[in-house]
Parts: structure tokens; sequence; C-alpha cells
């Protein structure tokens, strides 16, 4: 269930486009499991090296990564590298979400 279940994040991950982000909330609404949001991180920390894991920051617009082989200030690089204004507060990386969040209808 959960390998189908990620397969499904990369896809829908995938899909965001370049200089937009999307929540782990709103992937996995997306995906039918609207309390699936730590379910989405898990699967981001084993994705395939071709899914823009970056893209997916958290509900507060916040890169909240948590992986043994990658850090905030690599995936504020790699968005940043996209066009997205990430902003450095109290060692905490920020995204306007009111700017760059993917729509979703």
């Amino acid at each position: 269930m959960a390998e189908s279940f990620y397969k499904a994040v990369y896809n829908l991950v995938k899909q965001i486009p370049r200089g937009q982000v999307a929540t782990y909330g709103q992937v996995a609404a997306i995906l039918g499991k609207p309390q699936g949001a730590r379910l989405v991180g898990w699967a981001l920390r084993l994705c395939p090296p071709n899914v823009p894991w970056q893209r997916v920051i958290n509900q507060q617009g916040m890169i909240s990564i948590i992986h043994p082989r990658l850090s905030g200030t690599q995936q504020a690089l790699l968005l940043r590298r996209e066009g997205i204004k990430v902003t450095k507060r109290d060692n905490n990386y920020f995204i306007n979400l009111k700017t760059y969040q993917w729509p979703t209808n």
C-alpha cells in the first residue's frame, strides 16, 4: 500500500511546474489522503533522482526538510535556481505561498 502511495506522490510532484511549490498536505489531499502530509514527507525522503522533491514545503511556507543526505540550504538553493524567492529568518527558509503555490484547480 505505501509503495503505491509513494509512486503516486512521485508522479504528482513531477507535475509541479518549475518556479512553483506545493505543500505536503496539499499533495496528500490531492491524492485522497488529507491527513497524509507526514506520509508524503516520508515518500520524498526515498524519492528517485528525477523527482523535484525541492518543490514541496510545509503549510507555513517553510522548508522543513529532515533528511540524512539533504539540507534546507540545498533545497533553498534549488528553489532559487528555479526563480523562487526564498528568505531566511531565524535559521529557517521561507517561501511566500501566495506568490509561488501551485494552483490545484
